[in-house]
């Protein structure tokens, strides 16, 4: 397994827990966290290595990106 794969591997893992973490916090259904998670700028940025977002813990990740799905739902919802 070459470093990409590695780090491509782990990655995978970190998602599946920042998953979880989103589920748990906020009493929703594991696969309504997932479409949070894989709809958010934020797990862009963690796939492109932005600013070491993943080296910060899921519990942290969980909670920015749950932040960020509610400003853009406040947003489309107000009409802003």
């Amino acid at each position: 397994m070459n470093h990409d794969e590695a780090f491509h591997t782990i990655l995978e893992a970190k998602y599946a827990r920042i998953i979880s973490e989103i589920s748990e916090m906020h009493g929703i259904p594991i696969e309504t966290a997932a479409g949070i998670f894989y709809n958010s700028d934020t797990m862009q940025l963690i796939e492109e290595g932005v600013a070491d977002l993943h080296c910060r813990s899921d519990k942290y990740l969980a909670e920015e990106i749950w932040a960020e799905w509610q400003d853009k739902n406040m947003y489309h919802t107000s009409g802003i």
